[in-house]
């Protein structure tokens, strides 16, 4: 039997499938962007390298113009980034988190990202490594020389309310600011760091006291050891750091460490950056 559809809901219904057909492919090719956010391009003088920065501005940012913000700085941004703006969305939308600007310093352009990150990342060369090490300094240089005053002239951005996020390599990196040039940065998101690099030397080296106050969140995920296939112990390192920097007793500095119960060193940073940016940010 054939049945015959009224002629308006026929139409209604070729309509529908059109307009299903021609949307479907358009819906695929979106891409998605995060709000309010953009990519510069800053060179580092010396070297003449090229490293893309990341920045988020608050959701407030344009509607009220008198107002600085802090800035969080992140190591990693090709990682880091999205997951702090997505951590941090709804705390600060909602106010129970003060707001802030993100910015993500990623990797040089045409190096591959771990090349950068192990040369940028480490304090001092080691001999026994085949990619190039100890550029810390210089990447250093180019956060206080270039990203800084780029950040503080083009946005309303405070020059007193910094905070570092760095992990791993990158948290070797925040180790290093912290020991030689604490007062950089006003706080510190210190996440499972690499302190074993060069034979652990860094826990060696002096610490230089802050002129002003410093907060730093250190964490390390509690199955970031050799026996959870982990290659180095990095829960020793970490503990090793909370007590070097409690036995130099800091008159300016406020220490959080805490242990990921169950993190590895692959799962502990999201939750390392959410707890810190809460202890630091939280209201």
């Amino acid at each position: 039997m054939i049945c015959y559809l009224p002629k308006e809901v026929a139409l209604k219904l070729i309509t529908f499938v059109f307009v299903f057909l021609c949307s479907t492919p358009l819906l695929a090719d979106t891409v998605f962007e995060i709000p309010r956010s953009t990519v510069v391009e800053l060179q580092e003088t010396k070297t003449e390298r090229v490293y893309p920065l990341f920045i988020k501005l608050p959701r407030s940012y344009y509607s009220e113009v008198k107002r600085k913000y802090p800035v969080i700085y992140l190591t990693d941004a090709w990682y880091s980034f999205q997951i702090v703006s997505g951590a941090t969305r709804f705390p600060m939308n909602s106010g129970v988190m003060e707001e802030a600007i993100i910015v993500g310093i990623s990797y040089a352009k045409g190096s591959r990202g771990s090349a950068s990150r192990i040369r940028d990342y480490t304090p001092i060369k080691a001999d026994s490594w085949k990619l190039e090490t100890g550029n810390a300094d210089g990447h250093i240089s180019f956060f206080k020389n270039t990203v800084f005053p780029h950040i503080e002239s083009h946005y309303r951005a405070s020059s007193t309310q910094r905070t570092f996020v760095g992990n791993s390599l990158g948290g070797l990196l925040g180790t290093y600011i912290l020991f030689t040039q604490p007062d950089m940065f006003s706080s510190y998101i210190i996440g499972s760091p690499s302190l074993w690099y060069n034979d652990s030397y860094l826990l060696s080296e002096s610490v230089k006291t802050p002129a002003s106050p410093v907060r730093l969140y250190l964490s390390v995920g509690s199955l970031e050891r050799p026996e959870y296939g982990q290659n180095q112990d990095l829960v020793a390192g970490a503990n090793a750091l909370a007590d070097k920097l409690k036995d130099h007793k800091y008159p300016n500095l406020d220490l959080k460490f805490s242990v990921i119960e169950g993190a590895r060193h692959a799962t502990a940073f999201p939750t390392t950056v959410i707890q810190g940016l809460d202890w630091l940010y939280g209201k």
